[in-house]
């Protein structure tokens, strides 16, 4: 139904990064769960880090999660692109636009603190790891908050397009559910209740995941507006939205009623099922 398209790079990033779990925690359930040093006393589940600094998992940790990073950057950039150029509904203001650079470059940064922390294993470098750790989680939180404003304010103006409003919602959940997820590892290791941090560490992991897969909902859009002809267009400018409504309020010289579009130009080729 659909053509191969920018869908495809949130789909590969999230389906690389459950690869990479999938194949972690496997080889370590096949070893026969060993103990590793890096593991407290008691603990019986491993944290994702403590596989990930072992020499079969170290490569493996870092080479999942680079590519992961990498490719749903990338994913964030395309949607910029396709956003500026009208394959995705155009952004109305400055600030929308200021938004989404927001949450790109904070999506960065996160990368940066994943590929990182994957790198300075928590054997070697502990301290070094869980910075990196803290960046992860805090960049890809904030890079959320970013982009769900940015989409809250594209649904209010496009609210023909639903697709807007099911990647906001599906996103401010990401959010919500990471943070509770956050704090709880949190609570739990400090408790020194080890093996219950672990599964919500895995747990955070897997939601993440969803998250990647969200943005293809976004990209979606994108696959109908390849030719010119039916991209969105340009949203009026501010200026000519106000004056569209004062003509409305006046009436035309007749005497009649007069409707305008609202501050941006009516759906074409059945655009408006988004």
């Amino acid at each position: 139904m659909f053509g191969l398209s920018y869908w495809f790079l949130p789909l590969f990033a999230g389906c690389c990064w459950l690869g990479t779990l999938l194949a972690m925690l496997g080889h370590w359930l096949v070893l026969g769960s060993p103990h590793y040093s890096s593991l407290h006393a008691g603990q019986h589940i491993a944290y994702i880090s403590d596989i990930g600094a072992t020499s079969w998992g170290y490569p493996l940790f870092i080479a999942g999660s680079a590519v992961t990073v990498v490719v749903f950057d990338l994913a964030f950039l395309s949607e910029r692109w396709l956003r500026h150029r009208g394959r995705l509904a155009q952004n109305y203001s400055n600030s929308e636009k200021i938004l989404s650079i927001c949450a790109t470059i904070a999506a960065i940064i996160g990368a940066c603190g994943l590929i990182f922390l994957t790198i300075f294993n928590t054997v070697k470098f502990p301290h070094v790891h869980g910075a990196m750790l803290v960046v992860f989680i805090v960049g890809y939180i904030v890079s959320a908050i970013f982009i769900c404003a940015e989409y809250q304010r594209l649904g209010v103006r496009y609210r023909e397009h639903r697709i807007l409003a099911a990647s906001f919602w599906i996103k401010l959940f990401f959010i919500f559910a990471e943070i509770a997820l956050v704090v709880g590892f949190g609570v739990m290791s400090y408790q020194g209740h080890y093996n219950t941090a672990a599964v919500l560490e895995w747990t955070v992991s897997l939601v993440y995941i969803f998250y990647i897969f969200s943005f293809i909902i976004d990209f979606l859009p994108a696959t109908r507006t390849r030719h010119k002809n039916d991209r969105f267009p340009a949203p009026l400018r501010k200026q000519d939205d106000e004056m569209a409504m004062r003509t409305e309020a006046g009436g035309n010289m007749m005497g009649g009623p007069v409707y305008s579009s609202g501050g941006h130009y009516p759906a074409q080729n059945g655009n408006a099922n988004f």
